[in-house]
């Protein structure tokens, strides 16, 4: 019997992705590996057996990163020990820090192991072990690797299967007959993203806009906008919902969130992360935007440029101004145009076949 361990954890651009590719093989015995204190603490253990490992990036100061480096032994020990203890067969990781420990464990152990690489520009994790892998599934045809890996398939990055079929709006979402935008900054929230969308909105609610603000867990500004038409929560569970039936999305550029927009055919405004790592954000967002699918505002103080962005997308369904032609009609034949529908079947098969050789 096939026993796979996943290996992800932290944003929703690793755990939903992975989430996607486990609903693809019902009869594998799956057990998963994270880290504490972060989403997939809240959302697996509904699903599979969670294990823990310490492991944590290599951002900060100088003896943070050195107390990194110390506990990736550690973890690599600890996660050989659970692939023996479980007897698993075979190794899947989304990246991000706590796949290291895992394609370690991996190759010490003799498993096959597979890579997905979601972004536009490879992730230091893969640059750095891809090659160690037994093969690599890249989201992009176009990402560059650093050390060669023994394989690789180009799938897209998986989307869950709810963005597949037909999802009503939430309940708790505004209704009326103006167009719904919805913004979302990612599982973690976007503070910068927040007060960007908070200085300018009022105006489009006045003029007939829904709006609905997913602000994330930490963000200080929560409460401050009350409108009939605006609704603020933290995060959903319901996000297949609104984008099927949003008009326009206000988004960071995680490749996870590509690919749900494009899975819904929803059109987006691109806020990249600023801070993102390699500028991986600007990379996606730059290849959604060259499709037609998405124009890029970047992140600043007031706000100005994302209000004149959603004014010229959203002006014809608001009836701001002249009547014009409605750019979002050719936005959301684009964003179709994206979508990667098989990427979760495509990784399971990956899988599949690393398994039986």
């Amino acid at each position: 019997m096939a026993r796979l361990l996943i290996a992800a954890s932290g944003t929703g651009g690793h755990l939903f992705p992975a989430l996607a590719v486990a609903e693809r093989l019902p009869h594998w015995d799956i057990h998963w590996l994270g880290t504490r204190e972060r989403m997939d603490g809240r959302m697996v253990p509904k699903r599979y057996p969670l294990h823990w490992v310490a492991m944590g990036g290599l951002q900060g100061g100088c003896l943070e990163r050195l107390r990194r480096l110390i506990q990736l032994p550690l973890a690599v020990r600890a996660v050989e020990r659970l692939l023996h203890q479980q007897h698993r067969t075979v190794v899947f990781t989304t990246g991000g820090y706590i796949a290291a420990p895992a394609i370690l464990a991996a190759r010490l152990a003799g498993l096959p192991v597979l890579l997905h690489e979601s972004n536009a520009v490879a992730g230091r994790v893969t640059r750095l072990l891809g090659g160690c892998c037994s093969g690599v599934a890249l989201g992009w045809n176009s990402t560059r690797l650093g050390r060669p890996p023994k394989r690789t398939w180009t799938t897209g990055t998986p989307v869950r299967s709810m963005f597949y079929r037909p999802v009503p709006l939430p309940e708790w979402a505004p209704r009326g007959p103006g167009p719904l935008l919805v913004v979302m900054g990612g599982s973690q929230g976007a503070r910068g993203l927040n007060r960007m969308v908070r200085q300018q909105a009022r105006p489009w609610l006045e003029e007939g806009c829904r709006l609905v603000h997913l602000c994330g867990r930490n963000d200080p500004e929560m409460g401050s906008l009350r409108h009939p038409a605006y609704v603020e929560r933290p995060f959903t569970d319901e996000m297949a919902g609104l984008l099927q039936h949003g008009d326009l999305v206000i988004s960071r550029a995680g490749a996870g969130s590509i690919s749900e927009l494009a899975a819904s055919r929803c059109p987006a405004v691109l806020v990249p992360y600023p801070h993102a790592a390699d500028q991986h954000q600007e990379a996606n967002a730059a290849a959604v935007a060259a499709s037609g699918a998405a124009v890029i505002v970047h992140e600043n103080p007031d706000g100005a440029p994302l209000d004149r962005a959603i004014r010229r997308l959203l002006g014809p369904r608001l009836s701001m101004g002249t009547p014009a032609p409605d750019p979002l009609v050719a936005m959301v034949a684009a964003m179709g145009r994206l979508a990667r529908n098989d990427a979760a079947a495509d990784v399971a098969k990956v899988l599949e076949t690393l398994h039986q050789n």
